[in-house]
């Protein structure tokens, strides 16, 4: 099939009384075209769609259809999918261009959707007919990849309430409705209360904060009509600030305003509180319901963990392994900070600067200096080169305005096999601005699918970040710690574009387990510490040169550079998570401060101040999906640490070994279990010996 064949639309792209050119939410027809979207497109869209999916869901449950893939399966999913493409837009276009008229119009058709996809979860007759499906002769003719889904399919029925009665049933739905509007206030508090504040200073107190970061303080400044900087709490430049700025009362001012956000402590009606103890008492009614005895229990039935048990004895056990190295690592910081800077007490907001101030000491460099290498588009090219060398795969920008991008930043790329053909496209939206949500993720705007009529469908990644923008017409530069996260996220998007799996429910991430989704992702930032990679990745801003093998050699020392603490650390959020979702039995926000203070006291050894509110900024299990799964990014470490070192076995960059990892892991997707993917592709169980040696952390390391 030529690269023309790949891009054409499906026959049925476009059902009968669609207004295509009215409304971009209902063209199915190609790229998506965010550009287009408008707050008033959104609920016609989504109604229209849920109609169109309730008739499908009538059709594939009337008692005169046949339980067949055919006749239940295959229409469904066209139908489901048109709707989740067009919520997927507009959940990403809230996500990256925030604005109050697209906020109100996204909230208005939560509840509608959220009641859809209970309902179908739930739905009696469907649930029949999938049981009716895995009873028959027919089920026996299906491939191993479909069996699989449709045994899924029963496990999900039981986990979304088919086997609910009566009122039972109706609490249910009303859990659903309201927990995704709490996730969503969850969201906007965040991002509201991160944009309200702002921090004014003179030249006089911002000595020691990189020239960039000022550039656009000053800039901020003068949009506000003030001299001056104005500082605000967006990554790209609270982090400089905490690490860099000299004046310890700015520092401070910045991190009560940063640990505090959507908290008590600020704007009342910005107030997580409330929303993190009625999400929790309503994820523990969810779980009671249907016969778990706390919702960690349910969270964990389609991971690979057995237990909370297993979870907890896992991370209790890493943080023992763990604590000698932080509790060195903190003797050196308090040991540092009061012969050198003057800090005989460290308070939280010296941690970061005092710590960059160690690091330039012992390795003779700053993140500053290894910043200049890393320009945005020699990091994107090196980036790709080595995929391209792994992976078998060419990467070339295409046309973002045939994409309708949503930001004239955005860039759109096509992954080609080495015959030209296409493999899948990826949208690359890399620099902080306001309306756009904090952090870095992946998601996908379309999944690879042979739809019915054998037309194949190439999958569409969304890769998100929350970089610093170019400033003074030089390239945007990144940390190296920036970099990381951009390999973290394509590793995402690898999973999602190199699936070879041809069944919606079981291509790309569909469906893998989610303490194994982190694998690819954590896999690929082992090459940022690689010397012929970073040489394909690194050019001066100013001289072009790729980065020197001294400064290379002092990064790699530094590799490790407290690697106890930031263990530690996720290790506490991690317990933190599942306790909350185990053992909690009064949902109160006292209760959640009291169980971040317990876990902090059991595994911790540095200790924040009294106001410190982190919780109230942890989208990931509030509003990110990872309630009771945030262990799943130490759990992942394993597999990947452990994955790579068959890389070092074999040469890092040995395409025989990619080529290996895209077969056995990427191309997979769901069509069998994570471990038995990783055990084909090592050869074995997953072993914790590479993880502790890639930190650090094991006995011959030991100091």
């Amino acid at each position: 099939m030529s690269a023309q064949d790949h891009a054409q639309p499906a026959p049925d792209a476009v059902l009968p009384g669609q207004t295509v050119k009215h409304n971009p939410l209902l063209d199915f027809s190609g790229l998506p075209d965010y550009a287009q979207v408008r707050p008033e497109h959104v609920q016609p869209a989504i109604s229209q769609l849920i109609a169109e999916a309730r008739q499908a869901l009538a059709q594939a449950t009337d008692p005169s259809t046949p339980a067949r893939w055919e006749t239940v399966v295959d229409p469904l999913s066209v139908a489901t999918e048109r709707l989740s493409r067009a919520w997927g837009m507009a959940s990403h276009l809230n996500a990256v261009a925030d604005t109050p008229a697209l906020r109100e119009a996204f909230n208005a058709a939560l509840p509608e959707i959220t009641e859809f996809w209970t309902e179908l979860g739930a739905d009696a007759r469907l649930y029949a007919q999938y049981k009716r499906l895995h009873a028959s002769l027919a089920f026996t003719a299906l491939s191993p990849t479909r069996q699989r889904i449709i045994e899924h399919a029963l496990r999900d029925f039981r986990l979304g309430g088919a086997e609910l009665q009566g009122a039972d049933r109706q609490r249910y739905a009303q859990i659903q409705e309201r927990s995704a509007a709490l996730a969503q206030r969850f969201s906007e508090n965040l991002l509201d209360a991160t944009n309200a504040f702002t921090l004014h200073a003179q030249a006089d107190a911002v000595t020691g904060i990189p020239d960039d970061v000022l550039h656009t303080a000053r800039d901020e400044a003068a949009k506000a009509g003030k001299p001056g900087f104005l500082f605000t709490l967006h990554q790209p430049c609270y982090f400089p600030v905490m690490q860099y700025a000299q004046d310890r009362a700015l520092r401070e001012r910045m991190y009560r305003a940063y640990v505090s956000r959507a908290s008590e402590l600020g704007d009342p009606a910005l107030d997580n509180s409330p929303v993190m103890a009625e999400l929790l008492q309503l994820r523990d009614e969810e779980a009671r319901l249907l016969g778990f005895a706390n919702f960690a229990e349910l969270s964990l039935e389609p991971k690979m963990a057995d237990s909370p048990e297993a979870v907890e004895k896992f991370l209790l056990d890493l943080a023992r392994r763990a604590r000698p190295y932080a509790e060195r690592d903190l003797r050196d910081l308090r040991s540092f900070a009061a012969e050198h800077l003057g800090l005989p007490e460290l308070a939280a907001w010296d941690i970061a600067y005092a710590s960059e101030r160690l690091r330039e000491a012992r390795y003779a460099y700053s993140e500053q200096e290894v910043r200049q290498y890393f320009t945005e588009p020699q990091v994107l090219a090196g980036l790709f080169d080595l995929v391209q060398t792994l992976f078998g795969i060419r990467i070339r920008e295409d046309d973002a305005s045939s994409g309708g991008a949503w930001h004239p930043e955005v860039a759109l790329w096509r992954v080609e096999n080495q015959q030209g053909e296409l493999i899948g496209q990826f949208y690359t939206d890399l620099h902080a601005r306001p309306g756009k949500r904090s952090g870095a993720w992946m998601d996908d705007a379309r999944a690879r699918w042979l739809r019915p009529g054998r037309h194949l469908q190439t999958p569409i990644a969304l890769l998100t970040c929350n970089f610093a923008a170019p400033v003074d017409g030089k390239p945007a530069l990144l940390t190296h710690d920036d970099v990381q996260t951009l390999f973290h996220e394509f590793g995402h998007g690898l999973h999602h574009l190199l699936t070879q799996v041809d069944d919606l429910s079981a291509s790309g991430i569909s469906g893998v387990e989610w303490d194994a989704v982190e694998l690819p992702s954590q896999f690929m930032e082992n090459f940022c510490w690689e010397w012929d990679v970073l040489q394909r990745l690194t050019r001066h801003v100013d001289s072009a040169e790729t980065l020197p093998r001294t400064l290379f050699e002092r990064m790699l020392s530094a590799r490790n550079f407290q690697a106890g603490l930031q263990t530690l650390r996720q290790i506490e959020f991690s317990l933190f998570d599942l306790r909350l979702h185990h053992g909690l039995r009064t949902f109160t926000p006292q209760a959640v401060a009291e169980t971040a203070r317990m876990t902090r006291d059991e595994v911790a050894v540095l200790f924040p101040p009294d106001f410190y509110r982190f919780q109230h900024s942890f989208s990931h299990i509030f509003a990110g999906g990872y309630a009771a799964g945030y262990y799943s990014y130490k759990w992942a470490e394993v597999l990947s640490a452990d994955a790579y070192a068959h890389f070092e076995e074999h040469g890092v960059l040995d395409p025989e070994t990619g080529k290996r990892f895209r077969d056995e892991i990427l191309a997979r997707g769901s069509s069998r279990a994570a471990l038995e993917s990783f055990r084909a592709f090592r050869g074995r169980d997953p072993q914790i010996d590479a993880l502790l040696r890639h930190q650090g952390m094991s006995e011959t390391t030991r100091t």
